[in-house]
């Protein structure tokens, strides 16, 4: 009766894993398809437990990476994300000394700062959206040494 119960985990976890595509439960259909082969051969539960537990951490631990890097490479960046790399405008004098410095993206405001300290914007200035630190957009200078724009 194992057998069936092994089989009926697996169909299960595969099907949730079907419908939310979030490498969430293929590690432990992986298992439970193990432990289905072994309960096939007649090892005891114990056994089929431990395949199970083993077989779904080895490909939780050593296929996942692998897998979240190359299928869900395409995702869109949503909300803040989006902002890297783009261009905004000093609205506040940008001065990491002084504390000082807000920036406008897609009509919303933000806090600034430069993402070099020893570099100051004035209001104005053009500048690249290099990471966002908590509620703070880091900038960098627009264009390089030669003047050509770096996006």
């Amino acid at each position: 009766m194992t057998t069936i119960y092994w089989l009926i985990g697996f169909v299960i976890l595969v099907g949730i894993e079907a419908a939310t595509m979030a490498l969430t439960t293929i590690w432990f259909a992986g298992g439970a398809l193990a432990a289905f082969f072994c309960s096939l051969a007649g090892a005891g539960i114990k056994v089929q437990l431990s395949v199970f537990v083993a077989v779904s951490f080895i490909l939780l631990f050593f296929t996942r990476p692998f897998a979240a890097k190359y299928i869900n490479r395409d995702t869109p960046k949503t909300n803040a994300d989006s902002l890297v790399g783009r261009k905004a405008k000093v609205t506040a004098d940008i001065d990491n000394d002084a504390g000082t410095g807000t920036a406008v993206v897609d009509g919303q405001e933000w806090t600034a700062r430069a993402a070099d300290p020893m570099k100051k914007y004035k209001a104005g200035d053009m500048v690249k959206i290099m990471e966002i630190k908590g509620v703070k957009l880091m900038v960098a200078d627009l264009t390089d040494q030669g003047g050509k724009e770096r996006l």
